[in-house]
């Protein structure tokens, strides 16, 4: 099976298995899930076997109990800068989430794919910038309003966070991986 299809296959799956598959909340974990199922990684989402299954039931009611679910988050040096990332986006969600948990499920999710090394559309295994502006835009618009230099959104959110505590701003913790820190992160050349 072609590895760039079986996110895809793996959304429609989940989808099929919803009460609601117009709900845009249920579309966008369907993406966000899918990407990560084919691959074995749903521990990049960052959410805890209880979370992952509670999300799942919620949104895709028929879908099988799948045997091999982590049973919980993988460690990092940087929860710290997740957790905080969390409450950033808790903090303007407008709570456009059918049910209040998919708010902080979502929060995760978007947190921990930054620790991932890549652009944050492709850390959360979705199709473009496009798809996280749009996510984004549903549930933190007053927070999509303040990227007035439409920065990429990875670096956007690192810099809120590294500002709403006082500190300098830096990249999120995958910054440095991705092949566009240099653009990102240019070096003085003084």
């Amino acid at each position: 099976m072609n590895d760039a299809v079986a996110p895809a296959d793996d959304a429609l799956a989940l989808i099929a298995c919803a009460d609601d598959p117009a709900s845009a909340d249920t579309v966008a974990f369907a993406r966000l899930i899918g990407a990560r199922i084919g691959s074995g990684e749903l521990l990049l989402l960052g959410l805890s076997r209880t979370e992952l299954d509670a999300l799942i039931a919620r949104h895709f009611p028929r879908a099988a109990k799948r045997a091999g679910l982590p049973h919980a988050m993988l460690w990092s040096p940087h929860w710290a800068f997740v957790s905080e990332l969390r409450a950033l986006l808790l903090a303007h969600d407008v709570t456009a989430a059918t049910h209040p948990t998919d708010a902080h499920c979502l929060a995760t999710i978007i947190a921990t794919a930054c620790l991932r090394p890549d652009h944050l559309w492709r850390d959360l295994g979705l199709s473009g910038r496009d798809d996280v502006t749009a996510i984004l835009e549903r549930h933190y618009p007053g927070l999509v309003e303040r990227n007035v230099n439409a920065l990429r959104w990875k670096k956007f959110l690192a810099q809120e966070v590294a500002l709403a505590h006082g500190r300098a701003v830096t990249g999120a913790p995958g910054c440095p991986g991705c092949e566009d820190f240099g653009f990102c992160y240019p070096v003085d050349a003084g």
